[in-house]
């Protein structure tokens, strides 16, 4: 705070007005409204200080002035007030008009995984779309490391602006909030839904040769051997606590079997595992799993979306046996909690228009992806409902991460 001589009196009287229209006086320092900041220090203080040498030591004597000393001292101070009290005096700038001109800079998405990943498979082509369609520019941060968890966390503390928003995906909103002891972020309060992205299913799938040895072509057939041949069965994921392994978790209680976990390194060397012959069966994602299904190498015996998939023909859904059974890997768009509503509407309209271009459903179809825009309130109903379905396959799971 400024202190001494004509200054003191600035505050004082700056600090009587605040009293007088009932409210906290605690002027900002170049918060987002800059040039109100400059009006309060480059010309309301001088002002103000002005009333010192027209003989006016404190507000409550400034009306023994002449009229036109009155002007100079209060005109700033009430349109300073006007702006802190969010009145909307004289066509001044408002939030509305503010966010109105949204975006005024490029529009920072952070990816919270390593660069050519699968989500940047699916984000990438999808923001390039929108830089064209909508000719403003969209610059990809990734920021990987913890699960999702550091880059989610980056976008969970951004400024609420829409200038930074993120992926959401199921690691990091449903499953990792109930695998880590210690999460930077709160899932369910510190992010405002945009839409819903593009969803993949994931696919029981089981060595082919394997799978024709024991005489495995259904699930059926698989949940008969399990429970003829108790503790014979394995299977294995990319890890503990990783979708491959929370889908098996629930497939086994869904199905009242046994089979031992083997966590791998990743899902592509448990993907090799199983070519190889040394786990039974993996729920794995349809993406990558697709090309060594064609090539006759793994056997599909089920998708595990509520429906069948366009993808795999004559494949059905887990749902067939176990009814509501549904665990796809999803990804989605979430901005900061406290970013506008109007901001997010604009970021729906849109992000939603470009998933559902021709061109989008046709690069995701390659991808064995499915998009699905959705509104801001379907998609935060979405999140919760995942955030709440995974907490207990990972309790039952018994994967921790300190």
């Amino acid at each position: 705070m400024l202190m001494g001589g004509w200054h003191e009196v600035a505050i004082d009287c700056a600090l009587s007005l605040a009293v007088q229209a009932d409210m906290t006086c605690h002027p900002p320092i170049f918060e987002e409204d800059f040039n109100w900041n400059l009006l309060l220090y480059l010309i309301i203080l001088p002002n103000l200080a002005f009333s010192m040498f027209v003989g006016v030591p404190h507000i409550g004597q400034a009306w023994s002035i002449g009229v036109e000393e009155q002007f100079y001292i209060f005109w700033p101070v009430l349109l300073y007030l006007a702006w802190r009290l969010r009145l909307p005096l004289l066509g001044l700038p408002t939030a509305a008009r503010a966010q109105a001109a949204w975006p005024a800079r490029p529009v920072t998405i952070v990816v919270p995984f390593p660069p050519g990943g699968g989500t940047d498979a699916f984000a990438r082509p999808l923001f390039a779309l929108m830089g064209k369609s909508t000719g403003k520019q969209f610059i990809i941060d990734n920021k990987g490391g913890a699960g999702g968890n550091i880059g989610a966390d980056a976008i969970a503390k951004a400024a609420p602006d829409g200038l930074t928003i993120g992926i959401a995906a199921t690691a990091t909103h449903a499953v990792n909030p109930w695998l880590y002891a210690r999460m930077p972020y709160d899932a369910g309060k510190d992010f405002a839904g945009i839409t819903q992205m593009v969803r993949v299913p994931n696919v029981l799938v089981m060595n082919a040769a394997k799978a024709e040895q024991l005489k495995i072509h259904t699930v059926a057939d698989l949940i008969a051997y399990a429970k003829a041949n108790p503790a014979k069965l394995n299977y294995g994921s990319g890890g503990n606590g990783s979708a491959g392994h929370l889908a098996g978790e629930m497939f086994k209680q869904r199905a009242g079997i046994y089979a031992l976990h083997i966590p791998y390194r990743g899902a592509n060397p448990a993907q090799l595992a199983l070519l190889a012959g040394e786990v039974d069966f993996n729920i794995d994602n349809l993406a990558a799993a697709a090309p060594n299904i064609r090539a006759g190498k793994l056997k599909a015996l089920a998708v595990t979306s509520l429906d069948a998939s366009a993808s795999l023909p004559g494949v059905p859904p887990l749902s067939a046996t176990f009814k509501g059974f549904s665990i796809d890997t999803w990804w989605g768009l979430v901005a900061p909690a406290g970013t506008p509503a109007a901001v997010i509407d604009k970021l729906n309209a849109a992000f939603t228009a470009a998933l559902k271009l021709p061109d989008t459903r046709t690069r995701f179809a390659g991808l064995m992806a499915e998009p699905v825009p959705s509104s801001p309130k379907e998609f935060g109903a979405f999140m919760k409902a995942q955030y709440s379905r995974y907490e207990g396959a990972v309790k039952s799971s018994g994967a921790k991460v300190d």
